[in-house]
C-alpha cells in the first residue's frame, strides 16, 4: 500500500481529498439521527418512553416551579398568612406577565403547600416547542427574580426543565467547546517541540483532522441505521485525534530516522511502511476490537460511541497506510521545512535512540527482576483502592456543585417537597383507560404508594382516554438521597404495582423519570460488564497471537494492559471517592465513580494501550529477527520508539488534562482517570515493566507450542528491510551476537 501510494502520490493525495469532500457533503445531505430517550437507558425507563413516544405524549410542555419559601429567620410565618399570600400572587402576576408560561397554577388550588406550611409551590409549563424553551426561558428568570427582590423576607427560587437546561448551557456548553477547541493547538505545541520543523508537525494532525471531517460525514449516513449523539461525535474527536497522530508519528518518525541511517527517502519510506505500516494495521484492528465492546452494551449512547470510534480509527488507518506515504514522497526533505529556532531535537542518538530511556534502560535490563518488582508492586498498590471503587449516577450537586443557583433551587424544593422537582411517572397503558376496574388500580395504585412509605404523596394523575394512556406521578420518599428514592422506586415496582395495576390482564405500568432512568442505567451498565470485558481481553489476546505468534507476548501484552487499567481505577477510587488529593485536581471526593465511567475506561484504555503496546513489540521482534540477541532487541526496541511514545503520551495527557478542568465531576473523572493511566502506560509500563518483563522471560518471549502451529502467519517479512549503508568512521555498527535468529 506505501509503495502504490509513493508511486501514484498525485492519485493518493487528491483520491483522499476527493473521498473527505464527499463523505462530508454526502453526510451533510443525509444529516444525522440522534438517538432517542428510549434507546439511551433501555428497560422500563425505555419501555415508558416508547409508549407515550407511541401515544404522541413525550413531546409535552416543558414543566416550571416556583418554590415560594418563608426566610429562615421567620418561623412563624406560614403560608396561610397575607405576606405569603402576596408573594406567591406577585409570582403568578410576574410569570404570567411574561407570555411565555401557560397552565399557571396557584399553590392553594393544587394543594402545592408543604406539610410543615412555611412552603408552596406555583407550576406552570412553558409555552411552545420544549426543545426551544430554554432558549425562550430567560424573561421568566428575571421576572422571578424580580420577585425575590422585592420580597427580601421570602425565598424565591425557580426550578424545570426549561431554566435548569438554559442554566447548564450557559455554565457548561462553553467547557466542552473549549476543551474541544484547545485540542488542536496543544497536539500542535508538543508536535512543534517533538519534530522541531513546522511541517513535520503538521502532518499529523492534518491527517487526524481530516480522518475526523471524513467520518463525520460517513457517521451521519450510518445514523440512519445506528442512531448517534453528540457525546459520541466527541469522543469520535478524541480518539480520532489520538489515533490519527499516533500513526502518523509512527510512520513520520521511522521514515525520518531511516533517513538519517543513511537511506535514500524512496528506501526510508519503503521501510517506514513495512514496519510502521504493519504495526498501524495491526493495532489499528485492535483498538476497533477493543471500541466494537460498546456495542455489547444495549445502550443506545454507548453503541453510538462504538460504532463511531470504530469508523474513526478505521479512517485514519487507512489515510495513514496510503495518503500519509504520498505526502512523505511528494515532500521528500522539505519535511523539515519550517525549522524552528532552539527547537533542535535533544537527547537523542544520531541511531535514533533516546539516550534518557537509554540510561533507564541501563538500570532496568542489569536488575531486570527488581524493576519489575518494584514497577509491579507500584501499579498493584496503586490499583488496591479499586477494590472498593462504588458507582453511582451522581445526584444534581454531586455533578455541578452547590454554587449555582438551579441546585440551590432543586435541593431547596426537594428539602420541602421530597420528590417533588423529579418524581418517578408511572406510565399505564390500557385497551381502555377508563374502564372502572382500571380506574379503581389506579385509585389503589396511588393509596398504596403512600401508604407502603414509597412516597409523601400526592400522587398526581393525567388521563389521556383518547390515547388509553394515564401518566401518574408519583413524589419519592427520599428526595435528592439517591439510595433512599430508589429504594423507593423498587417498592413501587416490586410491592405496589404486583398488587394493583399488576393484577389486571393487558395493562402494562412501566416507570420512568430520573430516578428510574438512573436505576435502569446502571443495571444495564453492570449486566454489560462481563461480556464487554471478556469479548475486548479474548480478541485482543487472538490477536496479538496471529500477529506476534507468540503465545508469551499474547498473554503479557493482555496483563501489562490489565495492571494499567487496574492502575487507573485505584487513582480515580482515591482521588474521587475518598477525596485524597482531589483538590490539587479542582475537584472534590463525592463518595463515587460515575456509573458509566469504569466501563468507557476500560475500552478507551486498552484500545490506546495496545496502540502503544503494538508499536513498540512490533520493533523489539524486528530487531530480533534482525539477527540482534532478545537482550538487545528490547533495548533497542524501547530506546528508538521511546521518544515517538512519549510524544504521543504527552499530546493524550494534555488533551485529556483539558476534559479534567471542565465543571462537570463526571467530565473531570473521565479527563483526570484518562491522562493519569495514559502517564502510567507509556512510562512505568512501557519503559519499565515491559522490558524488564521481556529481559526476564529471554528466548520464551518468542514460544509458540507446537500445537499452535496451524495458525496463520501474520508477520510481516523482516527480510525486506534493506540494511542502513556504511556510517561515517567513528560512528559504529550494530553488532548482532553471532548464531542469532533470522
Amino acid at each position: 500500500m506505501g509503495g502504490w501510494s509513493a508511486r501514484h502520490r498525485w492519485t493518493a493525495v487528491g483520491g483522499w481529498l476527493l473521498f473527505v469532500v464527499l463523505a462530508l457533503t454526502i453526510g451533510s445531505m443525509a444529516g444525522r439521527v440522534d438517538v432517542t430517550d428510549s434507546e439511551e437507558v433501555p428497560g422500563e425507563f425505555g419501555q415508558a418512553v416508547r409508549i407515550l413516544d407511541d401515544a404522541g405524549l413525550s413531546n409535552g410542555p416543558a414543566g416550571e416551579m416556583v418554590l415560594v419559601r418563608a426566610a429562615s429567620g421567620a418561623a412563624a410565618v406560614k403560608a396561610t398568612d397575607p405576606a405569603f399570600r402576596a408573594t406567591v400572587d406577585d409570582v403568578i402576576t410576574a410569570v404570567k406577565g411574561t407570555g411565555e408560561a401557560t397552565a399557571v397554577q396557584s399553590p392553594y388550588d393544587i394543594k402545592a403547600v408543604s406539610a410543615d406550611g412555611r412552603s408552596a409551590l406555583v407550576k406552570f409549563d412553558m409555552r411552545g416547542d420544549p426543545d426551544t424553551a430554554p432558549d425562550r426561558v430567560q424573561p421568566v428568570v428575571d421576572a422571578v427574580h424580580g420577585v425575590q427582590d422585592r420580597h427580601a423576607d421570602f425565598t424565591v427560587e425557580q426550578f424545570g426543565e426549561a431554566s435548569s437546561q438554559k442554566v447548564f448551557d450557559d455554565a457548561f456548553g462553553s467547557d466542552f467547546q473549549r476543551a474541544e477547541y484547545s485540542a488542536l493547538p496543544v497536539a500542535l505545541g508538543i508536535l512543534l517541540i517533538a519534530f522541531g520543523a513546522l511541517v513535520a508537525a503538521l502532518l499529523p494532525v492534518a491527517l487526524a483532522m481530516t480522518a475526523f471531517l471524513a467520518t463525520s460525514g460517513l457517521v451521519a449516513v450510518v445514523s440512519h441505521a445506528v442512531h448517534m449523539s453528540d457525546t459520541a461525535n466527541s469522543v469520535m474527536l478524541l480518539v480520532g485525534l489520538a489515533v490519527g497522530v499516533d500513526y502518523c508519528l509512527f510512520y513520520l518518525r521511522r521514515e525520518r530516522e531511516e533517513r538519517e541511517a543513511g537511506h535514500d527517502p524512496q528506501t526510508a519510506l519503503r521501510i517506514a511502511a513495512a514496519t510502521s505500516g504493519r504495526a498501524i494495521l495491526v493495532s489499528g484492528v485492535t483498538v476497533i476490537v477493543a471500541m466494537a465492546g460498546l456495542l455489547f452494551t444495549g445502550i443506545g449512547d454507548f453503541k453510538a460511541m462504538g460504532l463511531a470510534t470504530m469508523m474513526v480509527v478505521a479512517v485514519a488507518m487507512f489515510g495513514s497506510v496510503t495518503v500519509l506515504p504520498a505526502l512523505l514522497s511528494l515532500l521528500g526533505e522539505r519535511v523539515e521545512k519550517g525549522r524552528v529556532p532552539f527547537l533542535r531535537r535533544r537527547g537523542r542518538a544520531r541511531s535514533g535512540e533516546s539516550r534518557f530511556w537509554g540510561t533507564v534502560l541501563g538500570g532496568v535490563l542489569r536488575r531486570p527482576a527488581v524493576s519489575a518488582a518494584i514497577a509491579g508492586g507500584a501499579l498493584i498498590a496503586i490499583a488496591l483502592p479499586a477494590v472498593g471503587l462504588n458507582t453511582a449516577n451522581l445526584t444534581l450537586s454531586q455533578e455541578l456543585g452547590d454554587k449555582l443557583p438551579v441546585v440551590r433551587a432543586y435541593e431547596d424544593i426537594s428539602a420541602a417537597f421530597p420528590g417533588g422537582p423529579e418524581p418517578a411517572q408511572v406510565v399505564v397503558k390500557a385497551s381502555d383507560i377508563s374502564a372502572p376496574e382500571v380506574r379503581r388500580a389506579i385509585d389503589a395504585f396511588s393509596h398504596e404508594a403512600v401508604a407502603k412509605g414509597a412516597s409523601p404523596g400526592p400522587v398526581e394523575t393525567e388521563t389521556h382516554p383518547k390515547e388509553n394512556v394515564a401518566v401518574l406521578k408519583v413524589p419519592l420518599t427520599g428526595g435528592t438521597d439517591e439510595t433512599r428514592a430508589e429504594s423507593s422506586l423498587r417498592i413501587l415496582r416490586d410491592q405496589v404495582r404486583p398488587d394493583t395495576l399488576g393484577k389486571l390482564a393487558g395493562v402494562t405500568a412501566p416507570m420512568a423519570g430520573s430516578t428510574a432512568a438512573s436505576m435502569d442505567f446502571t443495571d444495564k451498565i453492570g449486566a454489560a460488564v462481563p461480556p464487554v470485558f471478556a469479548f475486548v481481553v479474548v480478541f485482543a489476546f487472538l490477536l496479538m497471537l496471529l500477529s506476534f505468534r507468540s503465545l508469551t507476548i499474547a498473554l503479557t501484552s493482555i496483563v501489562l494492559n490489565l495492571l494499567s487499567v487496574g492502575a487507573a481505577y485505584g487513582i480515580l477510587t482515591v482521588v474521587f471517592q475518598h477525596g485524597w488529593g482531589a483538590g490539587l485536581v479542582g475537584a472534590e471526593g463525592v463518595g463515587a465513580i460515575v456509573a458509566w465511567l469504569p466501563l468507557f475506561l476500560f475500552v478507551i484504555l486498552f484500545g490506546l494501550s495496545m496502540d502503544y503496546h503494538v508499536f513498540v513489540v512490533s520493533r523489539i521482534r524486528e530487531a530480533r529477527m534482525r539477527g540482534l540477541s532478545t537482550q538487545e532487541a528490547i533495548r533497542h526496541g524501547i530506546t528508538t520508539t521511546a521518544g515517538v511514545v512519549t510524544s504521543a503520551a504527552l499530546i493524550m495527557v494534555a488533551v485529556f488534562a483539558i476534559f479534567g478542568t471542565l465543571s462537570m465531576q463526571s467530565m473531570k473523572q473521565m479527563g483526570v482517570g484518562l491522562a493519569f493511566a495514559v502517564l502510567i502506560d507509556a512510562t512505568v509500563i512501557r519503559g519499565i515493566l515491559l522490558p524488564a518483563v521481556m529481559a526476564l522471560l529471554g528466548e520464551r518471549n518468542w514460544y509458540l507450542p507446537s500445537w499452535l502451529n496451524w495458525l496463520p502467519d501474520m508477520t510481516h517479512d523482516e527480510t525486506v528491510i534493506a540494511p542502513p549503508p556504511a556510517r561515517p568512521e567513528g560512528v559504529p555498527l550494530p553488532v548482532a551476537p553471532s548464531g542469532a535468529a533470522r
